[in-house]
């Protein structure tokens, strides 16, 4: 195992440790009896082998059709090597991430990520087990790599992945921050830079009328920047009530695993363009 996947594991066990501590991180409120289930799978999944696939072979095309450009990038600034993950990684993810939220057929990939009715690091990679397979981003990080910037990357993805987890945890890291005043002008900053539970927990809420809720924006994972620049961005400092979806058919275990292979009768195609769904 690699020293930052190592890291990672350490980081999101720090955050589940604060889970069980704080608010109880294998009973959450709402908690249906298939989510434990799912989260298991689609986590072990995508840790365990889409991932290290998708690495794999985005380096074996790369190999195949440019074998000239193995290491090419081995030597340029480190600055500049983070800078091209933050492109062609974190930002892409973001524009794929607002095309699952405006195209019904790629939604339904990532449709389980919000079934839940809670937040929690456990929801972190809660997905369709098809979505990270199509992902630009994963497969655009694996070609950085070949061209010499995996040791960047392992910094890159521990960063990346310290922000998510921390977006998506029920402890609110950033509640008590905001509450303390000389804080004010740096909390400003670090809301409209990086993921917070704040900004991203609006993008989990259920209702749009409640002022919080932002599920047709607030799409940033590591950079909350993409949706400032690209104005996606709802910054409230509040907290949804609820978490989920609205105004969708129930769908069941199989079809939030392996859509297209398994569909539920209830689930129709619906135009989620519309201000009223999710």
């Amino acid at each position: 195992m690699h020293p930052e996947s190592i890291v990672i594991i350490a980081i999101y066990l720090a955050f589940a440790l604060l889970e069980i501590w704080r608010t109880d991180f294998f009973h959450k409120k709402n908690q249906a009896r298939a989510d434990g289930i799912f989260e298991l799978i689609s986590t072990l999944a995508l840790l365990g082998l889409t991932q290290p696939l998708v690495l794999f072979l985005s380096a074996t095309l790369a190999h195949m059709v440019v074998p000239q450009w193995q290491g090419a990038l081995g030597g340029i600034n480190p600055i500049l090597a983070f800078g091209l993950f933050l492109i062609f990684d974190d930002m892409t993810q973001y524009w794929w991430h607002r095309a699952c939220h405006t195209f019904p057929l790629i939604y339904k990939l990532h449709r389980p990520h919000h079934n839940a009715e809670y937040m929690s690091v456990r929801v972190v990679y809660r997905n369709n087990l098809f979505f990270y397979l199509l992902m630009p981003s994963l497969w655009l990080s694996g070609l950085l790599i070949y061209l010499g910037l995996g040791w960047v990357y392992a910094i890159y993805v521990v960063m990346k992945l310290t922000i998510i987890i921390g977006a998506h945890s029920d402890v609110k890291w950033d509640e008590g921050l905001y509450k303390i005043k000389a804080l004010s002008p740096v909390m400003w900053l670090v809301e409209r830079t990086i993921s917070t539970p704040s900004t991203h927990h609006a993008h989990h809420g259920k209702h749009k009328a409640d002022g919080i809720t932002n599920y047709k924006g607030n799409y940033g994972n590591m950079l909350f920047f993409w949706d400032v620049l690209f104005g996606t961005a709802k910054i409230t400092r509040q907290y949804p009530a609820e978490y989920g979806v609205e105004n969708l058919p129930q769908t069941n275990l199989a079809e939030q695993l392996a859509w297209p292979f398994f569909k539920a009768k209830s689930m129709e195609d619906k135009d989620i363009s519309e201000p009223a769904t999710k």
